[in-house]
């Protein structure tokens, strides 16, 4: 089998885009996965995602839920594992 016949028949896909929101300057948009990281920690507290606000610069970061942990990783978002210190 070829490389060439292992992908034939597959269609592009999308990129996908987030939608998100800045608390400094309430603006709204659309981020590319690039665009986003997530950490993962050991409690609630300590998972998040991150990005810097596209209209105003601000770093923003919010907290993530199993769901948004979830949609980010399944979207390709950089994702950062964090180890509590023993």
């Amino acid at each position: 089998m070829t490389v060439a016949s292992a992908f034939a028949g597959m269609r592009s896909v999308a990129p996908v885009v987030f939608k998100a929101g800045c608390p400094d300057c309430r603006g709204r948009f659309e981020l590319a996965a690039s665009a986003l990281r997530l950490a993962i920690g050991a409690t609630s507290r300590t998972t998040f995602y991150s990005f810097t606000c596209p209209e105003c610069g601000a770093a923003v970061r919010k907290p993530a839920g199993e769901r948004i942990v979830e949609l980010l990783t399944g979207g390709g978002v950089s994702t950062l594992r964090l180890h509590s210190a023993l």
